[in-house]
């Protein structure tokens, strides 16, 4: 699960990213606002956690832009010293999704996010067990994928990029979080790994126009898979 935070405390950078680093989160830090504003246009992340005061724009600002500008929608929570009834009120009318009052607490932050996330979850497919989408069979125990009753063989990498892909249905996925999502963190490995998996994906699964499907490349970005209209598949 990829976090970005936007904090500029170094003390609050090192509590934030420890508890949530040994709870296996993936996280991204932030310390200005335009920073992960420019940041957006090529990165995409699950979860948000920003920070009101900063040195530059407000967390306020910087959630304003994200609900403007970014297409998928991803949880925002804020933390903040201010404990006003108001200026809580305004941030969830802003598009956050929950707000902590600082000194933050680890067990309650884990429990924000997974409260969020959770609510997130609930639209996607599979996060509890084997799923069907479409044409496709998925056993996330056995690992195994199905297209109209019929097995298809993947690699493990293969199978867990086909799984990541289907449960964000829809969703631009950066390059660099689904190469944190399916092959982890490691070193020696590059965004044209992601490219090399996806192009032959493609042609495993048939995700292909003519068959109602859509897993393109946006430039600069990533992938999105989509399912399309049979409508569609004529003005491709």
């Amino acid at each position: 699960m990829r976090v970005a935070i936007l904090e500029d405390d170094p003390a609050q950078i090192d509590l934030i990213t420890l508890w949530l680093n040994n709870a296996g989160y993936n996280c991204h830090v932030f310390t200005y606002g335009k920073e992960l504003t420019r940041a957006l246009p090529r990165e995409s992340f699950d979860l948000f956690i920003l920070d009101w005061e900063l040195p530059d724009i407000s967390g306020a600002e910087v959630l304003k832009w994200m609900r403007e500008n970014v297409r998928e929608h991803a949880p925002v929570i804020f933390t903040t010293a201010r404990d006003r009834e108001e200026d809580i009120a305004a941030m969830l009318h802003a598009g956050a999704d929950d707000y902590l009052v600082k000194p933050l607490r680890k067990l309650e932050l884990l429990a924000r996010i997974d409260a969020v996330l959770r609510r997130t979850r609930a639209s996607r497919p599979g996060d509890e067990g084997p799923f069907t989408l479409a044409e496709f069979t998925v056993d996330v125990e056995s690992r195994t994928i199905q297209r109209h009753g019929q097995a298809i063989e993947l690699t493990q990498k293969d199978f867990d990029l086909a799984v990541f892909l289907f449960r964000n249905l829809g969703r631009l996925l950066s390059r660099g979080h689904i190469l944190e999502n399916v092959w982890g963190r490691s070193p020696t490995l590059n965004t044209r790994t992601v490219d090399t998996h996806v192009s032959r994906l493609r042609s495993k699964l048939g995700l292909t126009p003519e068959n109602g499907w859509r897993l393109v490349a946006i430039y600069q970005h990533g992938y999105r898979l989509e399912q399309i209209q049979k409508e569609e598949v004529y003005a491709v």
